[in-house]
C-alpha cells in the first residue's frame, strides 16, 4: 500500500487524542498493515525505573505492531504536564520542528501508516516562533479533529476548522467524543457540527467511563477511515 500518515489534533486539550489515536493505530494493525504512533512532543512523565515515561505515549505505543526506538516516537518529553513551551523552556529544551520530521521520516521508513498525535490544541506553542499547526504544515499531513463534546465545542471546532484550512491542510474527518456526562444537549451538538463541519464524521463516541482503545476501535467507520486514506493528498511517497 501506500504510506500514509495522519495528524491528529483537538478541539483543546483533554478531549480524547491519544484515545482516538490509539483507536486508528489499532484499526489499520487489525488489518494487518504495518503501522505505528507518534508524540512529538509531550508534557508529564513518571518515573519507570531509571526512566522517564508519558501515559499518552506509552497508549500509542501498546497498539502499534512494530518496535520503534521511544525516543522516535517521543523525541521530546518534558516532566511538568503544562503547556510544552513552557515546560521544555523550565528545562532547558529547545523544541525543533527540523528534529521532529526527522524522527517522523524514520517512522515512515519502517511503517506503511503513521498516526501522530499533536499536543493539545490545534495552534499550541512548542517555542517562541514554532506552533502545533506550523508543525503539522512542515510534515504536510491531513488532520483528524477530535471534538470533545461539551459546552462551547462547537465554536472551538469551526475555529479549528479554519485554522486547518488557513494552513492549506485537508480536513480528513473528525471524531466526536463525549467528555461531559452530564451534557443533555450533546446529540444535538453533534447534529450541529454535522451540518458545519466540511469534512465527514469518522466517529461518535459516547461516554463510557473506562473507555479503551479497543471500545473506541469498535465505534469508528472504517469505511469512511479507508476512503480518507486513499484519498491522494493523505498519501506521502
Amino acid at each position: 500500500m501506500n504510506k500514509v500518515g495522519f495528524f491528529i489534533t483537538g478541539t483543546d486539550t483533554a478531549v480524547g487524542k491519544t484515545l482516538v489515536s490509539a483507536a486508528l493505530i489499532r484499526l489499520f494493525a487489525q488489518r494487518g498493515i504495518k503501522v505505528a504512533g507518534m508524540k512529538p512532543v509531550a508534557s508529564g512523565a513518571f518515573r519507570d525505573g531509571a526512566d522517564w515515561r508519558n501515559e499518552d505515549v506509552e497508549m500509542l505505543r501498546a497498539q502499534a505492531n512494530i518496535s520503534l526506538p521511544l525516543a522516535t516516537i517521543n523525541p521530546y518529553l518534558m516532566k511538568e504536564a503544562t503547556a510544552p513551551h513552557i515546560a521544555a523552556q523550565a528545562e532547558g529544551i529547545r523544541i525543533e520542528p527540523e528534529h521532529i520530521e526527522r524522527c517522523y521520516r524514520e517512522i515512515l521508513r519502517a511503517a506503511d501508516a503513521v498516526i501522530v498525535e499533536g499536543a493539545g490544541g490545534f495552534v499550541v506553542p512548542l517555542n517562541d516562533s514554532v506552533n502545533s499547526d506550523d508543525l503539522a504544515a512542515r510534515l504536510d499531513l491531513p488532520v483528524i479533529l477530535v471534538v470533545g463534546i461539551r459546552l462551547g465545542c462547537i465554536n472551538h471546532a469551526l475555529l479549528t476548522q479554519r485554522a486547518i484550512a488557513g494552513r492549506g491542510l485537508r480536513l480528513a474527518g473528525w471524531i466526536a467524543n463525549v467528555i461531559d456526562p452530564q451534557e443533555p444537549q450533546a446529540d444535538a451538538m453533534i447534529a450541529s457540527l454535522r451540518q458545519r463541519i466540511d469534512a465527514p464524521m469518522l466517529g461518535n463516541l459516547p461516554w463510557h467511563e473506562g473507555m479503551d482503545a479497543a471500545m473506541a476501535t469498535g465505534l469508528l467507520d472504517p469505511a469512511i477511515l479507508a476512503q480518507a486514506a486513499l484519498a491522494d493528498d493523505a498519501t506521502v511517497i
